[in-house]
């Protein structure tokens, strides 16, 4: 093989594969995202227990554009340095309130028109892909504990449930792999992508 052809070729996949700096990312400002249009949704934790999981949802969340998040009942709060150590600063950019108790925010939100869903596997759960969005809706996603999940007593005021289709042996994902993965479809469901 000619060598000037090789190296043209290296140099063409260095040259398209260059990783950006942040400066080239264009990013928001705090004061520009809290600005910014945000998906018709809210976040609502119940009883997340891991204070690296409430941070990494921060850091999903302002990634997505959700409304605000709703910590409830165990799940702890800003400031604190493990949710500061996975949120990145994000738990300054995002809006949220504290809750004590998971029903008492659902019910609150339901009364702003919101749409309950409980992401949980359940007798009647609605697979992720199959869930219709509806752009004029809006959604509070209701993420539970990383042991025991969404309480009942939450699944029950929820309008419906959404499960990820999953595969492998375990049918579990970690709480903020979870909200990553539901947010991302809504992103695509709701048209902003």
């Amino acid at each position: 093989m000619d060598p000037l052809i090789l190296s043209d070729k290296i140099s063409f996949s260095a040259m398209t594969n260059r990783k950006l700096l942040n400066s080239e990312l264009g990013r928001d400002t705090v004061e520009q995202f809290k600005a910014r249009q945000k998906m018709p949704i809210v976040i609502v934790l119940d009883n997340v227990r891991s204070q690296f999981n409430i941070g990494s949802v921060f850091r999903s969340s302002d990634a997505f554009i959700a409304e605000k998040i709703v910590l409830c009942g165990i799940s702890a709060t800003p400031p604190s340095a493990e949710i500061h150590k996975s949120a990145l600063g994000a738990e300054f950019s995002m809006d949220w309130e504290y809750s004590q108790n998971t029903e008492d925010a659902v019910k609150a939100l339901r009364s702003e028109g919101y749409k309950i869903i409980s992401i949980e596997q359940t007798e009647n759960s609605v697979s992720l892909p199959d869930f219709k969005a509806v752009p004029e809706e809006k959604y509070a996603l209701v993420f539970g504990n990383e042991v025991h999940g969404v309480q009942q007593s939450v699944v029950d005021l929820s309008d419906s449930s959404i499960e990820i289709p999953q595969f492998g042996t375990k049918h579990s994902l970690n709480v903020s792999v979870c909200i990553g993965v539901v947010l991302w479809e809504f992103l695509k469901k709701l048209g902003k992508v």
